[in-house]
């Protein structure tokens, strides 16, 4: 069964930076959709960005855009999301995900990892 695993998180000071990296194990997962959604705790999951298959069309939230940074190789298989000026309210478990459609939405995709933690002190 295909799967999806995440990587990369761990705990970091406000303004520091992180990689999360997301390895398919299928090649098929390179005609998909990849997205980063996260949750916090007591919160619900929410969009942080996606990835269109061919890599040149991307889409973050507002509350991460110019922090963050998605981006793929699907002659690896990967996934990743590059954290930076990161702020105690991106604590979260990172989930990576992927679909056949283009959304924000997370009933949009199909695959999800298990989840990495991310912390970030004050």
């Amino acid at each position: 069964q295909a799967q999806l695993v995440e990587s990369g998180g761990g705990l970091v000071q406000a303004g520091g930076s992180l990689r999360l990296s997301c390895a398919a194990s299928e090649r098929t997962f390179s005609s998909y959709v990849m997205a980063w959604f996260r949750q916090a705790p007591g919160k619900e999951r929410e969009f942080v960005a996606a990835i269109r298959w061919g890599g040149g069309t991307t889409h973050s939230a507002e509350s991460v855009k110019a922090r963050f940074t998605i981006s793929r190789d699907n002659a690896k298989n990967t996934a990743a999301l590059q954290m930076n000026s990161l702020k105690p309210e991106d604590t979260a478990v990172y989930y990576c995900a992927a679909g056949p459609k283009w959304s924000d939405n997370e009933a949009g995709y199909d695959y999800w990892g298990q989840g990495t933690q991310v912390t970030v002190s004050s």
